[in-house]
């Protein structure tokens, strides 16, 4: 366990078929479980889902206290650990990969598959994290909002789906300034370079071509590093895949899921 004090993060009720494998779910920075809405819909089809909120997003509290990978990854182990569950695969959208990272380079023997959307491993300038997080508590949510949301989807998508963009305005808008700010720092503070040749778990990285936040080149990184790992660019895409490209993320993660759970003999309830 690190030495990093444990955050909590916040569930629902495990969602899907009794007894099937376990899937948990991992969301970016400003978003809530809606950020796998359409993926999770085909999801539960095959795995139990596990899907959480981190530190004051989607309604969940935030703590004051200092953030950090090790510590959110600390704490979806004792979420993990609170719901009976002993092996799972992961799947994280940036924030939420890079505690997916974590997580498979720290407790290699429960995480069964890893699935990497729009992330990175090292993420500088820490200043700029750090400069984020002093906003947002000084000014709010709203201050940083069209700068983030221009980041998440590409123009066209933006031009065509004008109500998701509402929808993920509102919803990163409604996050605890105390808990985003955490969660910059989070990030600031992040180097898992050194971690990811640790990484047994058989692992598929997702980029998107147009990811303004985390370029493919970050991607490749991490498969760059990863034993087996493999790679896939996502054209036209920018940096919530999950949603501007969800039949393709859609597509690519459950046949890795259900490869890597056949070939690990991964069966049952997880626990």
């Amino acid at each position: 366990m690190p030495d990093s004090p444990l955050v909590a993060v916040a569930a629902a009720a495990p969602d899907g078929p009794a007894g099937a494998p376990v899937l948990v779910l991992g969301n970016s920075l400003g978003t809530s479980t809606a950020v796998w809405d359409r993926p999770a819909a085909e999801f539960r089809q095959h795995f139990r889902l596990v899907r959480y909120d981190l530190p004051g997003h989607g309604g969940s509290p935030a703590a004051a206290a200092p953030y950090t990978i090790a510590g959110l990854g600390a704490g979806v182990l004792a979420l993990l650990d609170s719901l009976g569950v002993g092996r799972f695969a992961y799947c994280g959208i940036s924030l939420g990969g890079m505690i997916g990272m974590w997580l498979a380079a720290t407790a290699p023997d429960r995480v069964a598959a890893l699935g990497l959307v729009c992330t990175s491993a090292y993420l500088p300038p820490a200043d700029g994290w750090r400069a984020r997080a002093g906003q947002v508590r000084a000014a709010g949510m709203a201050s940083v909002s069209a700068a983030v949301i221009g980041r998440w989807f590409t123009p066209s998508f933006a031009a065509t789906a004008p109500q998701v963009i509402d929808q993920f305005t509102a919803e990163l808008e409604r996050t605890d300034p105390v808990g985003y700010a955490g969660c910059c720092e989070a990030i600031a503070g992040m180097d898992l370079r050194a971690d990811l040749p640790r990484v047994t778990t058989p692992t598929h990285v997702l980029a998107g071509g147009d990811d303004p936040a985390t370029p493919p080149e970050h991607g490749a990184a991490i498969a760059s590093l990863i034993e087996g790992a493999r790679l896939d660019v996502i054209p036209a895409t920018a940096h919530l895949a999950t949603v501007e490209a969800a039949d393709t993320v859609t597509s690519t993660l459950l046949t890795h899921l259900l490869t890597a759970f056949g070939s690990s003999g991964v069966v049952g309830s997880g626990r």
